[in-house]
């Protein structure tokens, strides 16, 4: 593989590359500049006579030199053409360095000395190998369109070349033949960290086809007579054939099926007879039924068309340049290097462009699936001049949180500067009733980001928000009903009570839902709120939930699964069932095979060996309408048949991913939501795919499916055994801030209490206090309730003392020493802010040759830095005897608002304005490890020249005036059974070791009576 930049793109058959790295093909860089500096000094000097280094005469193809005006510089070059004008001639010379035309009159072209061509030309013309381009042949007799072959590219496949290659951060070759000084090549792109193949993604996207033949490389005479004189590598196996399916594989002395009327191409047929065939010669038949001959190539798709589920049918917009988007916002999309539209966006955005109801599932939360079509909805002032006029929003986005409504807008903001002035507004309001009250809609606002929970209390001073309002879009709608439904419920009815007011029946209506699941609510708001909603599921698992597919579960052990199998067909041949059974390799496709038959039922096979000729079973299939028929299938063949008419699925190998379930369920779609064929999808569970029990199990909740109750509890045990596994991990820091982990079965952290592993360290020579009332000092404010800082001590405080005795050490300046080797998780001393801090090396990054950033914690303080290595010093040994004093302390009892798992910045902001630095009085509830809970906390002030002090502030008063906090009264509750938990799972180990206490104890005094 070899590193290239590209110079010059002409289409996919020409384009100029310089070789930059990789193999024995790298151009010295030094010695290319050493000839430019030489041409440079030579021609400038001799320029003057330029009769001298005048060439005697000039021809097409001549090597010469040349001035260019751009670059500044002399040249190299080679004459293509030359154009007589009225009194001089011109000549077209190409750069054959930079790739580069450049019209240059005739008497100012210089003779190229045979010392300046001593190196090869650095401009290389570089081919994508064995990729032909195609056009559409439309035959309006017979009213039918085809794919064939064309004699050069198109405008939209150079268009889509040119932008492939502008969006790459990264260009590399590899290198399969030279034809004169023509390479062929596999190009290779990387575009945001993933590499993509450039000649597989243009056969994908339908510019191109592989033109399979023999001609791997160029004869050693061709070879010689390239400038570069570059040696052709060795043979290599096709990289493009590297992942493709086994079926999909030329062999040798077999025929390569291409189309359906059975015309073929035998290698060894070109191999003996002397006559190389190709793919030109015969007409290339690439419809519907013949793209499903091809797989998928690693992860771009190979002439075949994605799986998708939808309830209307939708042209999809298959690039930029057809999508339903206004100019200046494709402009936009372009400058800000968009590669799509996605899949999911080509049948997303024609649907939410049109101003249809619709619903959108899809495994991608990208808020982009509907801003665009909206904001390009927007642009048509006319649609809404029937409204009222009055302040209120066009479009509202509600959003299942302040981060992603953040986001939203952040997009919203990014995409609309290209638009005419729309006004959004980002609606986040907290509980006080003065603040909702003093909020005002900006004039000429149309479109509104906010959450469910602010929409409703603007709702309750606002109440004629909706008056306006045109276009309601639900993100992450699966999320937003399980976590606020009765606000959803209500912003629904809000929606649908203002849609009789008379201004707005000649306006549109739209509700828009994107979510990455399929749920009943998903389908109570398609039937009661929709209008003829359009429906668009790219995950299959979802798109089978929509459609009703019963899902049933059988579990077994792994050597009972064929007896399992058998049992669990239907055998009724009245059922007229088409069933799949699939199968993970083909030697278990055999073995299934063999033990369906051996029961007496119709029954085919399909796998890659198989090949192209499974012409039989696509019409086995299609013909046994009315009977019973099974089929046994890898995975890997289902897309060659295309299959979407079954009615039942068995799983006999288990998934390997949930593309790969849902790729299965596909082959059921045309009977999704069909009341008459029903459709059954059974999944056989054993001991070797325990691991995947608990997503099957939140799969089959979601699905209503009758559940074995074995499976339940072996899912709990399985979920024991992972938090077994998680015992080295700290507690969950939602566990600690709230009581409970909304996401625990995913969450990486620990969820038990460990009495063990947590218990209170020591400060000094004391642990952690457990309980009472202590003097905190908060230093690092994390959030509105956690915080590092210091227990202050009320008579003699250690650390008080230390610190004294480091900035008394340091003020001599022959003490401080920088360290030479900085060691992860060594402590060094470190001036900052006119006092010494302690601090321990967590991570040491290069940054230059002797300058390296350390990223450090201040282990008396809690809060962490980036510093170079030359501020850390030397820290004596005598100031590292006291531990670290830096304690985590949680205020109880206070969660933030609308179920958020984060604090509102405005609320932890004020907080770190009031608290840090300053002294509070704090009452212990709880203390594990290095972690302190408290409630109250208290700010007291002494009130001067009186005996007496007065309570400041409650901080968790504080949080809740602010409007952005709520009461969490299960906080210690909760806190308090995991410590119980924890105390009863230590129990029988307690009972032990009071046990051997007491025998000790008892042998103690035997040996004291006996010494008596």
């Amino acid at each position: 593989m070899i590193q290239v930049f590209i110079l010059k793109i002409e289409n996919p058959d020409c384009f100029w590359v310089c070789i930059k790295g990789g193999g024995k093909f790298v151009d010295n860089e030094m010695d290319y500049q050493k000839l430019q500096s030489e041409m440079n000094q030579f021609y400038n000097k001799s320029f003057r006579c330029m009769d001298e280094i005048k060439p005697s005469a000039l021809e097409e193809g001549q090597a010469c030199t040349v001035y260019c005006q751009e670059l500044k510089s002399w040249c190299r070059a080679v004459v293509k053409s030359i154009i007589s004008c009225t009194d001089y001639y011109v000549a077209d010379c190409f750069l054959v360095d930079y790739a580069k035309s450049l019209p240059v009159k005739t008497d100012r072209i210089c003779v190229a000395l045979e010392s300046f061509m001593r190196l090869p030309y650095r401009a290389k013309k570089f081919r994508l190998y064995c990729t032909k381009p195609v056009t559409l042949r439309v035959d309006y007799c017979s009213d039918s369109a085809e794919i064939v072959p064309a004699n050069c590219w198109d405008i939209s496949a150079i268009q889509y070349f040119q932008n492939l290659l502008n969006a790459t951060t990264q260009v590399e070759a590899k290198l399969c033949a030279i034809e004169n000084d023509l390479f062929d090549v596999y190009l290779y792109v990387t575009i945001k960290g993933e590499k993509v193949c450039v000649n597989d993604d243009l056969v994908a996207k339908n510019f191109a086809y592989y033109e399979m033949n023999n001609k791997m490389c160029s004869t050693a005479e061709d070879q010689k007579k390239t400038t570069a004189n570059l040696e052709p590598p060795s043979k290599e196996i096709n990289p493009a054939l590297v992942f493709w399916p086994m079926l999909l594989q030329p062999k040798e002395a077999s025929s390569f099926e291409t189309c359906k009327y059975g015309k073929c191409i035998s290698e060894g047929q070109g191999q003996t007879g002397g006559k190389q065939q190709h793919m030109g010669g015969v007409r290339l038949h690439l419809k519907i039924k013949c793209r499903k001959y091809f797989h998928w190539i690693g992860s771009v798709y190979c002439l075949a068309h994605l799986p998708v589920v939808l309830s209307n049918k939708i042209e999809p917009c298959s690039s930029l340049e057809t999508a339903p988007l206004f100019l200046a916002l494709k402009k936009e999309l372009l400058r800000n290097h968009f590669l799509g539209p996605s899949h999911v966006q080509s049948y997303s955005w024609p649907a939410i462009a049109r101003g249809c109801d619709s619903v959108i599932i899809c495994p991608e939360n990208d808020p982009l699936l509907y801003l665009l079509p909206i904001i390009t909805f927007l642009q048509s002032r006319s649609c809404y001049i029937s409204l009222p006029v009055r302040n209120g929003p066009i479009a509202l986005i509600v959003c299942p949180g302040q981060k992603k409504a953040e986001l939203v807008f952040e997009l919203l903001e990014t995409y609309i500067r290209c638009s005419r002035p729309l006004y959004p507004m980002l609606l986040l309001l907290g509980m006080n009733k003065e603040e909702i009250k003093s909020v005002r809609i900006p004039r000429g606002c149309e479109i509104m980001v906010t959450t469910p929970q602010s929409l409703l209390r603007l709702l309750e001073c606002h109440s004629l928000l909706f008056l306006r309002l045109c276009h309601l879009v639900f993100d992450e709608v699966d999320v937003l009903f399980s976590e606020a439904s009765e606000q959803i419920f209500n912003i629904l009815e809000y929606y649908k009570k203002n849609l009789n007011v008379g201004e707005k029946e000649s306006a549109p209506q739209q509700i828009v839902a994107v979510g990455s699941q399929w749920t009943k609510n998903a389908e109570y708001l398609t039937k009661e709120f929709m209008n003829d909603p359009y429906i668009v599921i790219t995950a299959m698992e979802e798109g089978a939930i929509y459609g009703k597919v019963q899902q049933v579960v059988q579990l077994c052990l792994e050597h009972n699964k064929m007896s399992t199998l058998l049992q669990t067909l239907d055998f009724t041949p009245t059922d007229t069932q088409k069933t799949l059974i699939f199968t993970s390799s083909v030697e278990e496709t055999e073995i299934v095979y063999k033990a369906v038959m051996s029961s007496s039922i119709f029954c085919l096979k399909m796998s890659p060996e198989i090949g192209f000729h499974s012409d039989y079973v696509i019409e086995q299939w299609n013909k046994c309408s009315g009977t019973y028929i099974v089929l046994v299938v890898t995975d890997d063949s289902l897309p060659a048949l295309g299959i979407t008419d079954a009615t039942g699925v068995i799983h006999f190998s288990f998934p390997s991913s949930p593309r790969i379930f849902g790729a299965r369920l596909y082959s059921m779609s045309a009977n999704f939501q069909n009341p008459v064929e029903k459709t059954r999808s059974i999944l056989l569970l054993t001991e070797k795919s325990a691991c995947h029990a608990v997503g099957v199990l939140r799969y089959l909740k979601r699905t209503g499916a009758n559940i074995p109750p074995e499976l339940c509890d072996f899912t709990s045990g399985v979920l024991e055994a992972k938090e077994d596994c998680k015992r080295g991990r700290p507690l969950c820091h939602y566990l600690k801030a709230y009581g409970i982990c909304k996401n625990k079965e995913r969450c990486p952290d620990r969820h038990r209490v460990s009495l063990q592993t947590d218990l209170p360290r020591k400060l000094t020579d004391e642990t952690l206090p457990t309980a009472g009332t202590v003097t905190i000092l908060p230093l690092f404010v994390v959030d509105a309730t956690h915080y590092f800082g210091r227990i202050v001590a009320k008579q003699e405080d250690q650390y008080t003392a230390l610190a004294k005795e480091m900035n008394q050490y340091y003020k001599e300046t022959r003490n401080c020493v920088s360290v030479d080797t900085v060691e992860n998780l060594k402590m060094y001393a470190l001036h900052k802010e006119s006092s010494f801090h302690r601090v321990q090396v967590l991570e040491v990054e290069r940054k230059e040759d002797s300058v390296f950033c350390i990223h450090i914690k201040y282990i008396d303080e809690g809060r962490t830095a980036n510093v170079q290595n030359y501020h850390l010093l030397n820290l004596p040994e005598e100031f590292q005897d006291l531990p670290p004093q830096a304690v985590e302390f949680i205020v109880c009892r206070v969660k933030p608002i609308d179920n958020e798992v984060e604090w509102n910045p405005k609320v932890t902001r004020f907080i770190n304005h009031k608290i840090k630095g300053e002294v509070h009085e704090a009452k212990i509830v709880l203390a594990l490890g290095n972690t302190v809970w408290v409630d109250p906390v208290v700010r007291i002030t002494k009130l001067q020249n009186l005996k007496t002090s007065i309570n400041e502030y409650n901080i968790r008063s504080e949080i809740l005036s602010t409007g952005l906090g709520v009461d969490n009264p299960g906080h210690i509750q909760e806190l308090q059974s995991l410590f119980k938990d924890a105390e009863i799972a230590q129990e029988p180990d307690l009972w032990i070791d009071s046990i051997m206490e007491a025998t000790a104890l008892r042998l103690e005094q035997l040996s004291g009576n006996t010494m008596d």
